[in-house]
C-alpha cells in the first residue's frame, strides 16, 4: 500500500471517529437529566472568636454533569473533522515528521476535563484542587507534544519528555485515589457504584496511550510504521470517552 493510500484511509478514518464523536456528544447532551455536581472555593476568613484564621467553603458554582460529559467528547469531534477537512495537509505534513501536536492539544483540554469529572464522582469539589488537577493532566499532553517534536531531531531517542510526562500524569490520579479512598472510609459519603468501576477502567485506558507511544519509539513490530501508532491512538481515544461517557450516563445521568 502506498503512503498517500495509508494518509487517505486516515483522513476516512478521522471524519468517521469524528461523526461517532459527535453522535455520542449529541446523545449526551439530548438525553441526560439535569444532575448537577457542586464546585466550591475554601478560602481563609477570620474567625473573631477564635481569633484564628478558618476556611470558610462557599458555593462557585453548580456543574451539569451532561453537558460537562458532552463537552470532551464534541472536542475529539472538533479535532477529527478539523484534520480531515481543513488541516488535512498539515496533518500529513506533520505525520511524516512523526508527530501530531492536534491529538496532544485535543487531549489536553478532553483527557483534563475526564480527570476533572472522575475527580468531582469521588468528591473533589474544590476549584483550587480541580484547576490544579486540570492543568497538571494537561502538561502531561504538552510533554506528549515535545517527545515527538525533540526526537525529530536526536539520532537515539530521547525518553526525558516521556518520562517526565508520565510523572505529570499519575500525580492527578494520586490525588483521586486518596479521595475515593477516603469516601470508602465515609459511612455517610461513599461514592456511587459505578465509580468504582469507572477508576480502573479509566485509569487502564489513560496508560495505554503512554504504552503505544513506547511501543512506536521502539518500533515493536507494527508499531515501526508511525500511521499504525496514531490509529491506535484514535481507537484508544474514542473507546476511554465512551466508556466514560457512558459509565457516567448510566450511574447518574439517565432519566429515571
Amino acid at each position: 500500500m502506498s503512503e498517500e493510500t495509508k494518509f487517505a484511509k486516515l483522513r476516512r478514518f478521522n471524519l468517521i471517529m469524528g461523526f461517532l464523536h459527535l453522535i455520542q456528544g449529541v446523545l449526551m447532551i439530548v438525553l441526560s437529566n439535569d444532575t448537577t455536581y457542586p464546585i466550591f472555593t475554601n478560602y481563609l476568613t477570620f474567625n473573631p472568636e477564635s481569633l484564628s484564621l478558618v476556611p470558610d467553603p462557599k458555593l462557585f458554582y453548580e456543574l451539569r454533569f451532561g453537558p460537562a460529559v458532552a463537552a470532551f467528547l464534541l472536542l475529539s469531534a472538533i479535532a477529527h473533522f478539523s484534520l480531515a477537512s481543513f488541516g488535512y495537509n498539515w496533518y500529513v505534513k506533520n505525520l511524516k515528521k512523526g508527530m501530531n501536536p492536534v491529538r496532544f492539544y485535543e487531549y489536553a483540554l478532553s483527557s483534563s476535563l475526564m480527570i476533572v469529572l472522575i475527580g468531582m464522582l469521588v468528591g473533589m469539589w474544590d476549584l483550587g484542587a480541580l484547576i490544579l488537577i486540570f492543568g497538571i493532566n494537561a502538561m502531561m499532553n504538552l510533554f506528549g507534544i515535545m517527545m515527538e517534536y525533540h526526537n525529530q531531531y536526536t539520532e537515539k531517542t530521547n525518553w526525558t519528555s516521556f518520562i517526565y510526562g508520565s510523572i505529570a500524569g499519575i500525580i492527578p490520579w494520586i490525588v483521586i485515589v486518596l479521595y475515593f479512598l477516603g469516601s470508602i472510609n465515609s459511612s455517610d459519603a461513599k461514592p456511587p457504584a459505578f465509580v468504582y468501576a469507572i477508576i480502573p477502567t479509566i485509569f487502564v485506558f489513560f496508560n495505554i496511550f503512554a504504552v503505544n507511544m513506547y511501543l512506536q519509539y521502539k518500533k515493536v513490530g507494527k508499531w515501526a510504521d508511525y500511521l499504525y501508532g496514531e490509529r491506535v491512538y484514535i481507537i484508544l481515544s474514542l473507546v476511554a470517552k465512551t466508556l466514560l461517557a457512558w459509565q457516567i450516563f448510566a450511574g447518574t445521568l439517565a432519566p429515571v
